[in-house]
């Protein structure tokens, strides 16, 4: 045999070596998984991710309910497949509607799902769901399928894949949160969201009602749904299985208590902010204002439209282009110029010197070459105002910059300070509790409180009832205010 012939007999052998070394046994299952990442790995992992995940969306401040989710995370935890692990349960400042969590123990729910739920046994359901992910080791299989298909894990960022590179690359861990769960994954976390509800003494059942309060809400709407959600082409069944789930664990466990606390959840999200909190800014009519930090500026018509602590972004529908704003870490025009080109490696094309409604600007225009793709084009603004650089950029492929260059420069150069009292002093929505006075339907409750005709189903959704539902004296209701 020649040492051609050697080395290509022992390639095959050192592969095998390595992917049965890689082995493991799956916490739920008992079966082997092959995995690429240790225990310690995992939870390094989370460590790592869950910073990110806190700067990309910011943390909701409320200290009961954070006690809430805490204590019931760390009941259920006890008594999941991995009780070793530390959790972590965290509210995060979005009122989009999701639940997620990532390796190593890290479980997160948005304020915008926590004003959905209407009783705490529908949190539960959740919780145990995304507790299940992490039992199950979902999020490192999706980890290994990712390097073994040799995905370039990049942020979740509304940009089309030819810009992609320009924006800073993720680390492995948050790119994790961009990945869809397969259904067996889904199924198997809503088999093990059912259990864990049950054994912490909860209604599973109410679990699968939260099914059909996200289903309206997409039809309503049109939003995207939550991983737990989306991965399913029908929640009605879905809704079934969970159901039948839940009276398998309910005869299993031989209990007639099983808790569904209505009133006590709604009591604590009395006060909730509902959807956006105009604190972190808001668009309106085709502008940005943002009332703590008293800017505004344009932003394009019919554009896709982010606004996250770190950065607004705004693209077509078509995704060619990209244009956002965020604070630069330098507190002087030059030095944050000077560290985007070294940053970002740019070809410099022009710099100017310029005054945009009084505040001292540096426009750069640039190129940058990306491998194997086409050049693409950037525009930045660097504004000086109130002692920060705001930063605003254009990026298309140099190809197209010139059919995005006027929309670009339309937002750059509306750029300006926000004084306007209305604006400035807008205040957040939230939910308010209320007590139903006589029997009449939901429909009748919620008008006597002011609720106006145009949302009147939003506020049934956010209820999880129907209009014509009949409600009794007595009965607490969430009302938006």
């Amino acid at each position: 045999m020649s040492i051609a012939q050697k080395k290509s007999f022992l390639l095959p052998l050192i592969c095998i070596s390595f992917f049965i070394n890689s082995c493991s046994e799956n916490p739920v299952t008992g079966r082997k998984q092959l995995v690429l990442m240790s225990t310690e790995q995992e939870i390094a992992l989370g460590q790592e991710t869950d910073p990110q995940i806190i700067a990309q969306y910011g943390l909701y401040e409320d200290k009961n309910l954070q006690e809430f989710i805490t204590k019931k995370g760390n009941e259920m935890a006890t008594i999941s497949h991995r009780p070793e692990l530390k959790y972590e349960f965290k509210i995060v400042d979005s009122d989009i509607i999701n639940a997620f969590a990532v390796p190593g123990g890290y479980v997160y729910f948005t304020r915008g799902i926590m004003a959905h739920f209407n009783n705490e046994a529908e949190f539960a359901g959740v919780l145990g769901h995304e507790i299940g992910h992490i039992a199950a080791r979902h999020s490192v299989e999706q980890q290994r399928n990712a390097i073994l298909g040799q995905l370039g894990l990049l942020a979740g960022m509304i940009i089309a894949p030819d810009l992609a590179k320009f924006g800073h690359e993720a680390s492995q861990g948050l790119s994790l949160l961009f990945l869809k769960f397969g259904r067996d994954a889904e199924r198997e976390s809503d088999e093990l969201g059912v259990e864990y509800a049950s054994k912490i003494g909860y209604d599973a059942k109410e679990m699968a009602s939260f099914f059909k309060t996200l289903e309206r809400i997409s039809a309503k709407e049109n939003q995207m749904l939550p991983d737990f959600l989306s991965t399913h082409p029908n929640p009605g069944d879905r809704y079934v299985v969970v159901g039948k789930l839940a009276k398998e664990w309910k005869e299993k466990l031989a209990s007639n208590q099983l808790k569904i606390n209505r009133n006590s959840y709604l009591k604590k999200i009395d006060g909730l902010i509902y959807g956006p909190d105009p604190r972190q800014g808001f668009q309106e009519a085709n502008m940005f204002y943002h009332p703590v930090l008293k800017f505004q500026f344009p932003t394009p018509a019919k554009w896709n439209f982010q606004n996250t602590p770190q950065m607004v972004q705004m693209a077509p529908e078509d995704g060619g282009a990209l244009l956002s704003m965020q604070l630069a870490e330098e507190k002087e025009l030059q030095n944050a110029v000077d560290n985007f080109i070294d940053k970002n490696q740019l070809n410099i094309v022009t710099t100017t010197e310029t005054n945009i409604n009084n505040l001292p600007t540096i426009t750069v225009s640039g190129k940058q070459q990306q491998e194997n793709q086409d050049e693409i084009q950037i525009l930045s603004y660097f504004i000086k105002y109130q002692n920060q650089v705001y930063v605003i950029t254009g990026i298309a492929s140099a190809a197209n910059f010139n059919n995005y260059k006027s929309t670009f420069i339309n937002t750059m150069t509306g750029f300006k300070p926000l004084s306007q009292p209305d604006k400035l002093n807008k205040k957040a929505e939230r939910i308010r509790i209320k007590t139903v006075s006589q029997n009449v339907s939901l429909q009748q409750a919620l008008k006597a409180f002011k609720v106006a005709a145009n949302r009147l189903e939003e506020h049934a959704i956010l209820n999880g009832m129907e209009l014509t539902d009949k409600v009794e004296k007595g009965r607490l209701i969430k009302v938006i205010q």
